[in-house]
């Protein structure tokens, strides 16, 4: 029990980091580069990684790395940035957190994992608590915003369970530097083609982008992934639910905002979400339910969502 509880609260570090993300990109990025920032997130982090473990896939799994960085990295924040700004951002973030709802049924079609009435409830809870936090009456909804934050809910979904389903033999950082390579170089076109370049970045952008690379991407993704291959897809995909709660917190405590009763009650909301999904999940063992043989010793499983 205190090993699962040890695995839940380092797997937590990683959407509390994610939550700061848009404080660093407000304050210390430029502007209007969604799919640089993205690049230059991803990419120098997962070269320094590849620069670390001195491995590269082998066989079908260059297939599976592209297709899990387009998933977890590419695609999904592509289609964040566009329902980032089509969308005010508490719809954008109360139409992400279906994410976990979402990852239960797929765990349940590719994983066998059974479906936990009090994870449906939880993960209920968690769309309301993040809605609480959020959501003001005078949000207007988009149609492409709205399609674009299912979308990157869908990917992530896949991109979580997958990660679970496919383990190569390697480490969770090797794992994690495949990825976040992989999704980089899925962004170089894309940027190039649809963005202008960026200006000279400044002192405050390069510790912006350092921070975002090496902090809010390697770091915590590799914390991601291990949580995944210890705890499951349903059980690591609520603790996403803590990300809107960090971010709300870190603007009241550092840039001044109000914190209202409401968004007091979401952040309970929330916690309590959490706290429900993981019971839900605590005495199922994830590594039983893979419906095909083991690829991967056991000392070596590690990976993300």
């Amino acid at each position: 029990m205190m090993n699962r509880l040890q695995d839940i609260l380092l797997t937590a570090i990683a959407p509390a980091i994610w939550g700061s993300t848009y404080i660093i990109t407000t304050e210390l990025l430029p502007a209007g580069y969604p799919l640089t920032v993205s690049l230059l997130r991803a990419l120098p982090a997962g070269l320094l990684l590849l620069l670390v473990v001195r491995r590269l896939p082998k066989g079908k799994w260059w297939a599976r790395t592209f297709i899990l960085g387009a998933l977890n990295f590419s695609f999904f924040w592509a289609m964040l940035f566009v329902s980032a700004y089509r969308l005010p951002g508490g719809v954008a973030a109360t139409v992400g957190a279906i994410q976990p709802l979402i990852v239960i049924a797929l765990s349940r079609m590719v994983l066998g994992s059974p479906i936990r009435p009090l994870s449906i409830l939880a993960g209920l809870a968690g769309i309301a608590g993040v809605a609480l936090l959020v959501l003001t009456p005078a949000a207007n909804l988009d149609p492409v915003g709205v399609a674009a934050g299912l979308a990157g809910a869908v990917s992530m979904a896949a991109g979580t369970v997958l990660s679970r389903y496919w383990q190569p033999p390697v480490s969770p950082l090797t794992f994690t530097a495949w990825q976040l390579a992989a999704g980089g170089l899925l962004l170089v076109p894309a940027a190039l083609m649809l963005e202008p370049a960026l200006p000279p970045p400044t002192y405050l952008n390069i510790l912006g982008f350092a921070y975002l690379g090496l902090v809010g991407a390697a770091f915590t993704y590799i914390l991601w992934f291990r949580g995944l291959s210890r705890l499951g897809p349903p059980a690591v995909a609520s603790l996403g639910f803590l990300s809107p709660m960090t971010a709300v917190l870190l603007g009241w405590g550092l840039l001044g905002q109000s914190l209202s009763p409401l968004q007091v009650a979401g952040i309970a909301v929330v916690l309590v979400s959490v706290w429900g999904s993981q019971r839900a999940q605590s005495g199922l063992r994830p590594t039983a339910s893979l419906p095909n043989s083991r690829e991967t010793p056991k000392s070596a499983l590690w990976t993300k969502t």
